[in-house]
């Protein structure tokens, strides 16, 4: 993310509520020039990236003669390249500047995707994800930034329509993944690429060079870890987004399975169908809930109840992995979950310390997505070693980890909750959405 000031508001009064008008509409947001547009076409396209691969898994494994474990390495090649890349997104752009981040990161997804499409083992793809996980890192780490600082109004309706394009990419990803992979699992990274080259041209054509953020060490996201609220809190993302990691990569397996035992082919749609379910909750629950829920019942509470909540979801997908009723029906719930999680983790992060936070942000996504790298390469070959329920019980063991790790590091965590008069702004909140909904 780009880097912001530190957080000065610690000892400042609460500031005065909004004046109704300046509260962004509906039309502020649908009024905006033409870069803020393209910067949001690409937004979406780019979050539909973390659902596009979920229908095909199967297709990959069955087609080109992998197991399970290996097709699900596409995840882990991805998140790994993108969690070393999240340290030091913040000193790129301070470098090369907002507008050569953006394109720089959509070039290399264009590269990477199209060369996944014509890849002829699985092997070949795994490593060309990992270069799509780096062009996705410096895409989403600094188009926030960019989409503000193009509009010529007031911030608020161009960041309305930045969650708007988030919260659409998380819920179509899954289903044009799946009706692109009807056809064939080729598809969806094709289309990926033609999508992102539109937006890579439309951000060439329409978004002006603007000056060089303030200079950003690169060591600096490494250093913040030293921080302990931030620290606390990057252990229990990585423990946390094991879990989310293993719902939404190993999944598509036992719902295949599941439908198999019926003597049915649930296929690419019917697992796109789900999947889009599930990134439809996300997004209403990130964007739209989360903020409810953590201004009402503040942010620890929040964390830890939807923790727990999630605990008891993934012991029950345990024991009803084989019903394919249940595990759709539990899989559409933990989305609507996760969104709140994603969102109230990350708005966490950025409250805890006085770190700037863009900083925080890297940081924390750096290690957390870690351990979504970590669960797929896990989950397979539990999974074939055991049965297929046994992925889904580390996850929940992993929650309860999670759990710990926030309570043991809570009194490190103080400054949360204190100034809740104060919320976030919005372009702080849409941050928190965006870093807690990346991939």
């Amino acid at each position: 993310m780009t880097p912001h000031a530190p957080d000065s508001t610690a000892s400042a009064a609460a500031p005065q509520p909004t004046p109704p008008s300046a509260i962004p509409t509906l039309k502020d947001a649908f009024r905006q020039p033409k870069a803020v547009w393209a910067i949001a076409f690409a937004a979406t396209v780019s979050f539909m990236g973390i659902g596009l691969v979920d229908p095909i898994l199967p297709a990959i494994s069955t087609q080109l003669d992998a197991t399970p474990s290996q097709a699900m390495l596409l995840f882990t090649s991805y998140l790994f390249i993108t969690a070393i890349a999240m340290f030091f997104t913040s000193w790129f752009a301070s470098r090369v500047g907002v507008k050569r981040t953006l394109l720089i990161g959509l070039a290399l997804v264009v590269v990477f995707a199209a060369l996944a499409a014509t890849a002829g083992s699985v092997n070949e793809i795994i490593g060309l994800r990992a270069g799509w996980g780096l062009g996705n890192a410096l895409f989403i780490s600094i188009a926030l930034a960019a989409i503000v600082g193009a509009t010529s109004g007031p911030s608020g309706g161009a960041i309305i329509l930045y969650e708007t394009a988030l919260g659409i990419g998380m819920a179509l990803g899954p289903l044009v993944g799946g009706l692109l992979g009807s056809v064939s699992w080729r598809a969806p990274f094709a289309g990926t690429a033609v999508l992102m080259a539109v937006g890579f041209l439309a951000i060439v054509l329409l978004l002006r060079r603007e000056p060089l953020p303030a200079p950003v060490s690169p060591l600096a996201s490494l250093r913040a870890l030293s921080h302990p609220a931030l620290r606390t809190l990057a252990l229990t993302a990585i423990f946390y987004n094991f879990a989310f990691f293993v719902l939404l990569a190993y999944s598509p397996f036992p719902l295949e399975a599941a439908a198999a035992a019926r003597g049915t082919e649930f296929g690419a749609m019917g697992i796109g169908g789900v999947f889009f379910g599930w990134g439809l909750g996300l997004a209403i629950t990130s964007v739209f809930v989360a903020p409810v829920l953590t201004r009402r019942l503040g942010l620890i509470p929040t964390l830890v109840t939807t923790l727990s909540l999630l605990t008891v979801l993934m012991l029950a997908l345990t024991f009803f992995h084989s019903s394919m009723a249940g595990i759709v029906t539990l899989i559409i719930i933990g989305g609507l979950l996760l969104g709140v999680m994603n969102t109230a983790l990350t708005e966490t992060v950025m409250e805890a310390t006085d770190l700037p936070r863009g900083v925080a942000s890297s940081a924390y996504s750096g290690v957390r997505f870690l351990g979504g790298a970590i669960a797929p390469a896990v989950a397979g070959p539990l999974a074939e070693a055991t049965n297929s329920g046994a992925p889904y019980l580390m996850a929940s063991l992993a929650l309860v980890v999670a759990i710990a790790m926030l309570v043991i590091g809570r009194r490190h965590l103080r400054a949360v909750g204190q100034h809740q008069a104060a919320p976030l702004d919005a372009a702080e909140e849409a941050e928190a959405i965006t870093v807690g909904d990346e991939v």
